[in-house]
C-alpha cells in the first residue's frame, strides 16, 4: 500500500496510505487511511489544481452529495470496504 506525506496549511505533516484512486465527473479523488491495517480513519480527497502555480492540492470532500457518489465509487472498487 502506497503512502503519502501531506503538508497541512498549518505547515505540520501527516502520512496516509493509499487505499484507491478514482475519476467522476472529471475530478481526481483519492481515498486514503490512517492505518495499514485494521480499521481506521478514512477520508475521500478531492484533486485541485492551483492555477497560480500549476500545483495539486488535495481538500477534503464534505459536501454530503459529492461525497455519497464517490464513496459508492469506492465501495464498489473495493468490495470488502463500507464507507459511512
Amino acid at each position: 500500500m502506497e503512502k503519502i506525506k501531506f503538508t497541512l496549511d498549518t505547515g505540520e505533516s501527516v502520512e496516509f496510505y493509499i487505499l484507491e484512486q478514482t475519476k467522476l465527473g472529471g475530478n481526481q479523488y483519492i481515498l486514503v487511511t490512517d492505518t495499514q491495517k485494521g480499521d481506521g480513519e478514512a477520508l475521500i480527497l478531492k484533486e485541485i489544481t492551483e492555477q497560480e502555480t500549476g500545483e495539486s492540492i488535495y481538500e477534503i470532500v464534505e459536501d454530503d452529495t459529492e461525497m455519497s457518489a464517490v464513496a459508492e465509487v469506492f465501495e464498489n472498487l473495493l468490495e470488502d470496504i463500507e464507507l459511512k
